[in-house]
């Protein structure tokens, strides 16, 4: 009898591990419900990706059922993969404080966290959109956190508004008319920096990238979305040196999304209509703080104009593979927030340009080696 129950037993684990195997994907379903490893859809809205020593890091915004869940009720979700098909649950890398007066209380605004790691410090470094609990979108901060495992726990540092008393750079053949005048702004989003250049300058829809050498940028929108900062961070990543180009000013532009090729710097966006999706919007420059070519929706095809219903997170590229990028973005549901899907799509470059076009399915052999 013993023996029976235990031949039973597995049998029964054997028969699990072939269906959980078989369950494993080898292909990208832009739109559908994304399973993790536990048969449950990825958490991770507005997200971002890191790669360290052969594997993916996949943070974003844990939602909850229900319109409330567009506030943080639990953290930043991180998940891991070694294919990108396949995504491990590692639990809340950040979690929410229970604290009502932490910057990051729970029922606080925690939007669109990204994560680089420093090799000096070894540490790696989240960055984030915050909007203190109760009250909106007024606080339009930037939230800093660190931890020494990718996958957390990330220990939160500060939150404040960058770039307190500064004014920016402007790139090289900047005519005078164009540079801010705060005796006397030119436009209403000259004015917004002008009215916040003493605190700092408002910080919402947000990106980071690390540059070739090393150095770090954080990229967000500012002067009530009006226009996009493009900031240096400090060595160790966790604060802003004052060093900042103001991108596309007066034009209304977030869901930020940086990368760079053949020594070409590539930025995907979007305009501004809540969580309707609009056209993205795509530049590019030879130096990071511009200038900023604008050129206009690198979206192709049926829905282009909507972004095929999402808005732009994240621009990944594919370890491994020649001129292989990932245009990442999120189709929001915020009556039911937790049902939020992605949209995985590839980019494909003609010369210099670039275009995105829709497919059903797919796979990374889309790239060539």
């Amino acid at each position: 009898m013993i023996k029976r129950y235990q031949l039973t037993t597995f049998a029964l684990l054997l028969t699990g591990s072939i269906l959980r195997a078989q369950t494993k994907v080898a292909e990208f379903t832009p739109g559908a419900i994304w399973p993790d490893d536990k048969g449950v859809h990825i958490n991770a809205h507005g997200g971002g990706m890191l790669y360290q020593k052969g594997t993916y890091y996949w943070y974003g915004e844990h939602k909850i059922e229900g319109g409330a869940g567009n506030r943080a009720m639990v953290g930043v979700h991180c998940y891991s993969s070694k294919d990108l098909y396949n995504w491990k649950d590692e639990g809340i890398a950040l979690s929410v404080s229970p604290d009502s007066t932490n910057d990051i209380a729970k029922g606080c605004i925690l939007e669109r966290p990204k994560v680089v790691y420093n090799k000096k410090t070894k540490k790696y470094v989240m960055w984030f959109h915050l909007e203190l609990r109760g009250q909106g979108y007024k606080a339009a901060r930037a939230g800093v956190a660190t931890a020494d495992k990718a996958a957390g726990p990330f220990k939160f540092i500060r939150s404040y508004r960058p770039n307190a008393g500064f004014m920016p750079i402007y790139p090289e053949g900047t005519a005078e008319a164009d540079k801010v005048n705060c005796d006397k702004p030119k436009d209403k989003s000259e004015g917004f920096f002008c009215r916040d250049l003493p605190g700092g300058q408002m910080a919402r829809d947000m990106n980071v990238f690390v540059d070739d050498d090393g150095k770090a940028y954080h990229i967000f929108s500012a002067e009530e979305n009006f226009t996009l900062d493009i900031a240096e961070l400090n060595d160790d990543y966790t604060g802003h040196t004052g060093k900042f180009a103001r991108v596309y000013a007066g034009h209304q532009t977030e869901a930020p999304a940086i990368f760079k090729h053949n020594g070409i710097y590539y930025m995907i966006g979007s305009g501004t209509t809540g969580w309707a999706p609009n056209p993205a919007r795509w530049f590019t420059a030879k130096s990071i703080y511009g200038p900023w070519t604008y050129h206009g929706n690198p979206c192709v095809g049926n829905a282009a104009e909507i972004t095929f219903g999402g808005q732009s997170t994240y621009v990944l590229p594919v370890e491994g593979k020649k001129n292989a990028f990932i245009f990442m973005a999120d189709k929001w549901t915020p009556k039911n927030a937790i049902d939020g899907r992605y949209l995985w799509l590839p980019v494909t470059f003609k010369g210099d340009d670039i275009e995105i076009n829709w497919l059903d399915k797919w796979n990374l052999d889309v790239f060539k080696k």
